[in-house]
């Protein structure tokens, strides 16, 4: 199938505002949806921006209209796997011929980490719709999620989560993205599912270093404990939000995120970003004043 126009759900979200210019620079006619107008003034030029919310039948029916295929990002909100399930069904309706779905690393149906649990009921009921072509891609924790500890780093040289030595393969967004234009826009990727993962799996510790090295200033790590992060995220996010962190980091504390693939490479040909790279690239935003 050619692939000449790409429906990017959340095109500006960490994800999707990196999947919109990958597929532009393959000549793609990219239609970027976001929730307001304030958010499509910031599309890159060539992209067209449509505003429609997942839950508004009336506009996802005309921004899946001409579609070839859809890039299925949903946005963080306790009725996330709903909504992408209503999504989903109106891409059948739609007879768009492919969707790739955007899942996390480690879903499955009996995980003790909600998050988890709302991907894989996400993945069951999109490989039993009948689309023609259908993708999963399941990345493991982004790079660039380190960012949301910029604030404190760049103020107290230090940062801290409850998950101790263990290592986590996390990926960088960028690469998320290159791999979602391959399967937006090439064929051979139907019913498969790709797990994302960076080149290696790193500590926390680790993390500290490498920006340290990017920054030039001492920066460390320090763990803490679930009950005093959970505190934290508390004060900070809605309950279910903050809940599913917690079981997010429980998750990797264990060690259940820590195993490497090759899906991206193989996907792309190209290595994935160490973390060095994205600790370059990002030194900036954690260099302290």
């Amino acid at each position: 199938m050619e692939t000449s126009t790409v429906l990017v759900v959340g095109a500006t979200g960490g994800i999707g505002s990196q999947v919109v210019p990958e597929l532009l620079a393959r000549g793609v006619h990219v239609r970027a949806m976001t929730r307001t107008p304030e958010r499509a003034a910031s599309l890159p030029d060539g992209a067209e921006p449509v505003v429609a919310d997942l839950h508004d039948q009336r506009a996802v029916t005309t921004a899946l209209r001409g579609v070839d295929a859809v890039f299925l990002n949903s946005p963080s909100a306790p009725d996330a796997a709903e909504g992408q399930i209503r999504f989903a069904e109106r891409v059948r309706s739609a007879g768009v011929p492919r969707l790739v779905l955007l899942s996390q690393y480690a879903a499955r149906a009996d995980s003790p980490v909600r998050f988890l649990r709302w991907h894989a009921a996400v993945e069951s009921f999109v490989s039993t719709l009948g689309l023609r072509e259908w993708t999963t891609l399941r990345p493991n924790l982004f790079m660039q999620g380190v960012l949301n500890f910029a604030g404190v780093i760049r103020a107290e040289r230090r940062f801290g989560a409850p998950i101790g030595e263990a290592p986590v393969s996390l990926i960088d967004t960028r690469d998320i993205a290159a791999a979602a234009a391959v399967v937006l826009t090439e064929p051979g990727h139907s019913g498969r599912t790709y797990t994302l993962t960076g080149p290696r799996a790193v500590t926390h510790a680790e993390i500290a270093r490498a920006l340290s090295d990017a920054t030039g200033h001492r920066i460390t790590f320090a763990d803490m404990s679930p009950a005093d992060f959970a505190a934290a995220m508390h004060q900070m996010l809605p309950p279910w939000q903050a809940d599913g962190l917690v079981e997010d980091y429980a998750h990797y504390a264990r060690g259940e995120a820590a195993d490497v693939y090759t899906d991206l490479t193989d996907l792309t040909g190209q290595p994935a970003r160490d973390l060095t790279d994205f600790a370059r690239d990002h030194a900036a935003a954690f260099t302290p004043a």
